[in-house]
């Protein structure tokens, strides 16, 4: 079994270093180079994927110790490189910053450990010279299983700028494998919920990656980064990739029949997804199809099950409750008892109202922007059986809006969330499972064939 992908994890002290920059410009420039270049992120960011899958052509994937276990982090990293040359993971946050109370739970560092990959760290040096170097020698020193094996300066203001940077770094033990100065061009927009999706500004988005690529093909040494990440040697453990295959002795497995109709809603306002539900929706035996609420007026043909992940519903509610025929449709499917799965984003098109624009009625609850941020990790208990899990069935989830669920009666919750605090949350009603959060069904495939079956059966 091959496990000794080259690979590399790009990771900062903090936030807004640079990662997403540096990263989506080592996909490209190595892409460009023609490797076959496998994209990953830490934690479970759903946008930058989208640039890292413009940046290497193939589907960006999440390695998240939390939601899946550090269990599947290795054989997760697996199946999405197949086949490539080499693979470049994005962290999150800061190196050493994870799941809060958790320890190094689902931080860089803690993924880098569990793929023994070497650490690319990018550092703001825009407002530093000599104190680079302590900086440097504490991220490396700190976990002495954690192995820096390079530094890129970010935001470099000029050519003394670097010099004295270099020179800070020259004892320090860690190479210095770029310098990149300040270039605002290839800056990417944001706003409440971070960096505006690719979905909804694709050719400007592929604008901005090339000139990250060219930023980082200009700035850093690609021979040295790709020669570190060759020696990154085998995955620990020797893992096996993860497949959405179920086992042949599962006994859960449909005996034959037709193949459901799964519609799964895409487009711009419905852009997050984990690449692994198509797969192991698919996988169970369903025909899935993506539709774009905003442009399709009808489901697709003989559409037996749904399901409507994250995205920006708010910021298209107009569009959104404009399509009257596909809400009315959505809302005859979901109430004739059709499997229905809905997280985040989709919990509120669901809802009768967002912001004081109809949307498709299903579940009797206003839905309305607020400034309040909700972010986590979640552990969570099925409350009772749905669709998607049997009473009991625990996962692990996350939550990220700025959006509040004012329900009406007639729903049952979703989940009982055990941490950081106890609530129950989401809606089970009929056929339709809505909630908040956001779950890997990597963690638990029986989801997904559960799902299914419910579409044949219903």
């Amino acid at each position: 079994m091959v496990t000794s992908v080259p690979r590399l994890v790009v990771a900062a002290p903090s936030s807004g270093s640079g990662k997403t920059t540096v990263a989506t410009g080592l996909m490209a420039a190595f892409a460009a180079r023609g490797l076959a270049v496998s994209p990953h992120k830490v934690g479970p960011d759903y946008i930058d994927p989208g640039y890292h899958a413009l940046a290497t052509g193939r589907t960006g994937r999440n390695l998240d110790a939390y939601l899946c276990g550090p269990e599947l982090v290795a054989p997760l990293f697996l199946h999405g490189a197949r086949g490539c040359d080499l693979a470049v993971v994005e962290g999150v946050m800061g190196l050493y910053d994870g799941a809060a109370g958790e320890g190094e739970l689902a931080s860089t560092a803690h993924v880098a450990k569990l793929l023994g990959a070497p650490v690319v760290l990018v550092v703001d040096a825009s407002s530093q010279s000599r104190s680079v170097a302590a900086l440097v020698h504490g991220f490396a020193s700190w976990d002495p299983e954690v192995r820096i094996g390079g530094v890129i300066l970010n935001k470099v203001g000029s050519d003394r700028h670097e010099a004295l940077l270099r020179e800070a770094l020259d004892a320090s033990g860690v190479p210095v494998l770029g310098v990149l100065r300040r270039a605002p061009q290839v800056d990417t927009p944001s706003r409440h919920l971070g960096l505006v999706p690719v979905a909804e500004r694709r050719s400007a988005a592929v604008e901005a990656v090339a000139a990250m690529a060219a930023q980082v093909a200009r700035g850093c040494d690609l021979d040295a980064l790709e020669a570190l990440a060759r020696g990154a040697g085998a995955l620990p453990g020797d893992p096996a990739p993860w497949t959405p295959a179920p086992a042949a002795h599962d006994p859960g497995l449909p005996a034959g029949g037709r193949a459901p109709v799964v519609a799964v809603a895409g487009g711009p306002a419905f852009s997050f997804s984990y690449a692994e539900h198509t797969e192991l929706l698919a996988a169970a035996g369903a025909a899935v199809v993506v539709f774009d609420p905003l442009h399709d007026e009808r489901l697709p043909e003989g559409t037996a099950g749904l399901v409507v992940g994250g995205g920006f519903p708010e910021v298209y509610a107009g569009e959104l409750s404009a399509n009257e025929p596909l809400r009315k449709e959505i809302a005859e499917l979901a109430l004739g008892g059709a499997p229905v799965a809905a997280e985040c984003a989709g919990l509120l098109y669901l809802c009768r109202e967002l912001d004081g624009r109809p949307m498709c009625g299903v579940l009797d609850a206003a839905a309305r922007m607020t400034e309040r941020l909700t972010l986590g990790y979640r552990d969570a208990v099925a409350v009772g059986d749905s669709v998607l899990a049997a009473a009991g069935t625990r996962m692990r989830g996350h939550e990220f809006h700025r959006t509040l669920v004012e329900p009406g009666a007639g729903a049952a919750p979703a989940w009982g969330l055990l941490a950081p605090a106890r609530r129950v949350e989401g809606f089970v009603q009929q056929g339709v499972h809505a909630s908040y959060l956001h779950t890997h069904w990597a963690s638990e495939p029986g989801v997904a064939r559960r799902f299914v079956e419910r579409c044949r059966t219903s």
